[in-house]
């Protein structure tokens, strides 16, 4: 069984959107693990009158300590040998729990997949899909966050094993779990895009897209100290310039580089 889990609070503009893609599953063998943080808009309505019509879906309704404390309720909760987490604008494509099923029985040994992402805007319109990257080892991880929230499923009893989504993350405890992970076992991907991941007028703010870098950051420092990587000049180039890129915009930070270039030239 799949254990499918989202984490909600006052998401009432696409939680129906989300719900509706995972029970439109093809794939029977499932529960939906809803974790609101008490919601004061309808999203609480929404899941409730799906909860009545779906026996596989379970959600409760509390305070939680911040995103990571919700999806590590949801994992406390699971009882499937997948889990999963799907945000609650985002969504599964058809088809998408039949295709991770049959991965992990004819992959036994394997302890967790990833797959692609549909980028959608606000509206559902689609602006591109996501392609496979040609390496996804340890060494690629220490670079850069390179697997996909939403379209990655873990055998559950990996968490007992290497912990849950760390507390003391706001932003990247999924790249803070994915690194603990891949130190134990080699992630499988497969290219399929599974999931819709939505980029919207909801999205991070400036200020927290540079604090989302810099914590990225800091977490690949970490890690490459604990696992004996060497640090290279260029991830504080890449750094600085994700940085730039986040405080001035695209069009702006190629201006500026062009004209460091030409000074460099001159």
């Amino acid at each position: 069984m799949i254990s499918i889990i989202t984490i909600t609070y006052n998401s009432e503009k696409f939680i129906e959107q989300t719900i509706k893609s995972v029970l439109s599953q093809d794939y029977p063998c499932f529960e939906y693990i809803i974790v609101d943080g008490l919601s004061s808009d309808r999203t609480l309505d929404i899941v409730r009158n799906y909860a009545r019509l779906d026996h596989r879906i379970k959600w409760i309704s509390e305070p939680d300590r911040g995103i990571s404390d919700a999806m590590n309720k949801g994992i406390s909760l699971a009882t499937g040998e997948v889990v999963s987490h799907l945000h609650s604008d985002d969504t599964y494509l058809p088809g998408t729990l039949g295709v991770v099923s049959g991965f992990f029985q004819r992959n036994p040994e394997a302890k967790w997949l990833t797959g692609c992402l549909r980028y959608v805007d606000e509206n559902g319109k689609v602006l591109y899909d996501g392609t496979l990257r040609n390496d996804y080892s340890l060494d690629s991880l220490l670079c850069r966050n390179i697997i996909s929230h939403p379209a990655t499923f873990i055998k559950r009893d990996v968490f007992a094993e290497v912990g849950y989504f760390s507390d003391k993350c706001r932003y990247a405890m999924d790249y803070d779990l994915w690194l603990r992970i891949a130190a134990k076992y080699p992630v499988s991907a497969i290219n399929k895009v599974l999931a819709t991941f939505r980029v919207h007028s909801q999205s991070l703010s400036t200020s927290d897209i540079l604090e989302a870098i810099s914590e990225d950051f800091k977490i690949r420092r970490k890690y490459r100290k604990i696992y004996g990587q060497t640090y290279y000049i260029s991830d504080s180039c890449r750094f600085i310039k994700d940085y730039l890129i986040a405080l001035f915009g695209l069009s702006n930070y190629l201006k500026i580089f062009r004209s460091y270039l030409k000074n460099i030239i001159a």
